[in-house]
């Protein structure tokens, strides 16, 4: 009788990581990272992958654990990163479970995760956004002068009338640093007429989702001196079209379109359609990041800062140096 095959077995954990004080942005606060991890066991070789649930999506950690768990047998049974695209739609569930089949995959196979891609050459290290959460103005102040060696920062605004303070303030302590600005969908009409002429005159580069998602259709035909980013208004591939006339910038992040697979393809069909590419993250620890540096190559911009802003990162992590991101080691993913 010949020996059967190993049984893949799927493991989820729910773990949370402590935030480096409070993570401000416009829809409220928090101070730890909670992530739901899928591992796969294929006769003792692990494959792992990381999400964050987000409530803005409708998520929940519970849910999002509960969704993973509820495709053990189909695990089992040998599901692949194909089939797990018909199983789950774009969101946390299926990032978790998409990035441990690729870090299984290149575990077993021993073939380095960007040929397993088709990527033209092993991934390089990378510049990442610092990000300052909202503040009073002196309080992100002292975060940029803290951090005035950073090359970009990110910063995220609110939409409450201070936001021009707040940027005025970082550009004082950090004068040599590029500047981008997130506001979450915090934004105003008022804020969208008055506030891009003056960034831009601070260096601003790029204004990050001003608008609520189902509102931006306000931005069509909009003259601006700054480009517009999405990212609550992108999620999978079958969101670009909804991006035409409105954004130049696409912010992709794992935990909306699903994991690397069709972040992959994303990235394709972004460059083609014209967008720029910004690769994004929510807070998490390396083991998030590390399938994001596959798709950040040549990216515009890079916002992969996630452990920078914990006060525990799991180990192995990701190598920072300041905010130079390197390739994961193996040990790590991939």
């Amino acid at each position: 009788m010949s020996k059967a095959e190993p049984r893949r077995r799927l493991r989820v954990l729910c773990e949370s990581f402590p935030i480096r004080g409070t993570f401000r942005i416009s829809r409220g606060a928090k101070t730890e990272a909670r992530v739901v991890v899928a591992e796969i066991d294929d006769g003792g070789v692990v494959g792992r992958g990381e999400c964050v649930p987000y409530a803005r999506y409708g998520e929940s950690v519970e849910q999002v654990a509960a969704d993973i768990a509820a495709l053990a047998d189909a695990v089992a049974a040998g599901l692949d990163r194909a089939g797990l695209r018909t199983a789950l739609p774009p969101g946390a569930a299926r990032n978790a479970l998409d990035c441990a089949l690729w870090d299984l995959e290149a575990k077993l196979t021993g073939v380095p995760l960007w040929q397993l891609a088709d990527l033209e050459a092993a991934p390089g290290p990378l510049t990442t956004c610092f990000t300052l959460s909202i503040d009073r103005p002196e309080i992100m102040a002292d975060s940029a002068r803290a951090n005035c060696g950073t090359p970009l920062l990110k910063l995220k605004l609110a939409g409450d009338g201070l936001d021009l303070e707040r940027v005025r303030a970082v550009r004082d302590n950090a004068p040599a640093a590029r500047l981008v600005v997130d506001a979450n969908e915090g934004w105003s009409q008022e804020d969208l007429r008055s506030l891009p002429a003056r960034l831009a005159d601070l260096g601003v580069e790029m204004i990050e989702q001003p608008l609520p998602a189902g509102a931006d259709d306000a931005l069509l035909g909009l003259a601006s001196p700054l480009p517009f980013g999405a990212d609550e208004s992108a999620h999978g591939l079958d969101s670009l079209d909804g991006l035409r006339g409105k954004y130049r910038v696409v912010n992709i992040k794992l935990d909306k379109t699903g994991g690397l697979t069709e972040a992959l393809a994303m990235k394709c069909a972004a460059e083609a359609a014209g967008l720029e590419v910004m690769v994004g993250c929510m807070v998490a620890t390396s083991l998030a990041m590390a399938p994001a540096v596959y798709v950040a190559q040549g990216a515009r911009y890079v916002d992969l800062d996630g452990p920078l802003l914990l006060a525990r990162d799991r180990a192995p992590g990701l190598r920072f140096q300041g905010t130079t991101l390197y390739p994961p080691d193996p040990a790590l993913w991939g």
